[in-house]
């Protein structure tokens, strides 16, 4: 299955203002590229590349005075495989987790693993360890918020979001964070494409999405709090310990957002989008 993505986003800004955007398909998806990635700015400017901590693409570019507009493009193979699911996955003991895991059992800017953790404890330390213990969190968070685009806010945290009960996908993805990882079950934020592919469409503008991966059994699984569903067609396109390591546009300055369009659907060998549901089981 092919699948494209992209994105356009238009700011205005009163003086040359630098950006960093965090905006490309992760670097181990640019094997399925069926064709280099177009990206191009208006007007046009240099635009360089640099991998952070994450190993996530940041691209740094300054924007002029004025109107400015970055746009990405890409059509890539994908396997058309639902996200995995293993009810056999284990938790792993604190002592036998690998290094490289062990900075995703701490709290963060937005998840406060450290407030939740004796609620966390009291809702789910009874659930069976593994997966299903992971489920029952991200089903809790799911049942727990009712999403509402038109509540996004910088500044909500997880402990913010579950007292308001409201948010939108990142607030879901910081709160079930912050459940995971009191009970000491690595987990991180992901943010990238998702597309209506296999399910039936919403009729709202698409939008980047963010999710999170658990480490069970020696492996990161994707789950969804915002959806509580499998999905074809994901493309990650950074990931961090919470929405403050993966900003789309970090702007050293004042800007004005004034258009903002994402995309992601399944298309044919023309290039001619199809119809996501086609590929639903």
């Amino acid at each position: 299955m092919r699948v494209r993505v992209g994105h356009e986003i238009s700011i205005r800004v009163t003086q040359p203002t630098p950006l960093i955007c965090m905006v490309a398909p992760e670097v181990s998806r640019h094997r399925d590229f069926i064709g280099p990635e177009m990206v191009s700015t208006n007007p046009h400017v240099p635009i360089h590349n640099y991998y952070d901590r994450y190993n996530n693409i940041c691209r740094r570019i300054v924007a002029p005075a004025g109107d400015f507009t970055l746009r990405g493009d890409v059509t890539l193979q994908d396997s058309g495989d639902w996200d995995e699911v293993n009810p056999a996955a284990q938790e792993l003991r604190a002592e036998d987790l690998p290094d490289e895991v062990m900075g995703f059992l701490t709290a963060s800017r937005y998840v406060e693993s450290d407030l939740v953790s004796q609620e966390a404890w009291d809702l789910f330390g009874n659930v069976t360890p593994g997966w299903t213990r992971v489920q029952t969190v991200v089903d809790h968070v799911n049942g727990l918020l009712t999403f509402d685009y038109g509540t996004a806010s910088v500044y909500r945290t997880a402990a913010g979001a579950r007292q308001g009960g409201i948010g939108v996908c990142r607030d879901f993805a910081h709160l079930a964070l912050a459940y995971l990882r009191a009970l000491n079950i690595p987990a991180r934020y992901v943010n990238g494409y998702v597309g209506d592919i296999g399910v039936p469409k919403v009729d709202a503008p698409m939008d980047f999405a963010a999710w999170t991966e658990v480490y069970l059994s020696g492996k990161w699984y994707t789950f969804d709090p915002r959806n509580n569903e499998r999905r074809i067609g994901r493309v990650v396109v950074a990931r961090g310990h919470d929405a403050a390591d993966v900003p789309l546009m970090n702007s050293f300055g004042a800007h004005e957002l004034t258009g903002f369009t994402v995309w992601c659907h399944p298309v044919d060998e023309q290039g001619s989008e199809l119809d996501g549901m086609l590929f639903g089981k």
